[in-house]
């Protein structure tokens, strides 16, 4: 276990960083699907644009980061309340259009479902680096996701794939419980949530 994780908000120049947690957060398939004809690093910009911004899911501004004693960026967790997601995923939509050439139209986005509902406070990326992973930064950062939960009054909450069984050991072993199944990139996972405290 690591001594002294120092976690501190984010701001606009930790962009890729942000971006390269998204896309090892979400794996190689969902990449691969959501770039389409286009490539990884079109994807990894896309993800970078919207993290620079102030109106999206992805934003600085819903990101925490992980410092090691040595003031190493190791890990990063992006969340935010669940109520706020169709607002937020706009903009998302749209850089998708203009990096990737998507052809998604109002009405569909809007049949979408949500990964997250007003009923949760959602923990939406969850990534550390793989030198600095088994040293406690994933449950350090999951810690303090809670606390921003606690503030809103809201349950914790996140999705995991059924192909992920260490993330799954480590949720269950901080006390999440499974409440239902929700759709992601159209991969069915479970919705976990933790209740959450004032501590």
């Amino acid at each position: 276990m690591m001594e002294n994780i120092r976690i501190i908000d984010a701001v606009p120049d930790d962009a890729p960083i942000i971006a390269d947690a998204i896309l090892s957060a979400v794996g190689e398939d969902i990449v691969n699907s959501l770039a389409g004809d286009h490539s990884v690093e079109d994807v990894h910009r896309l993800f970078e644009n919207l993290a620079r911004r102030d109106d999206t899911q992805y934003s600085y501004l819903n990101t925490r980061i992980a410092l090691t004693e040595e003031g190493v960026k190791a890990g990063v967790c992006v969340s935010y309340n669940g109520g706020l997601l169709l607002e937020l995923r706009k903009r998302f939509f749209i850089e998708a259009r203009r990096i990737l050439g998507w052809s998604i139209s109002e009405e569909e986005i809007n049949s979408l479902p949500g990964e997250t509902s007003e009923e949760e406070f959602y923990l939406d990326t969850l990534a550390t680096l793989p030198q600095y992973r088994g040293r406690g930064i994933g449950r350090a950062l999951i810690e303090d996701a809670a606390q921003k939960a606690v503030k809103d009054k809201l349950p914790l909450g996140l999705l995991v794939s059924d192909h992920n069984p260490d993330a799954r050991k480590l949720y269950d072993s901080l006390g999440f419980k499974q409440v239902g199944r929700r759709l992601f990139a159209g991969e069915e996972m479970s919705n976990l949530r933790l209740k959450t405290t004032q501590k």
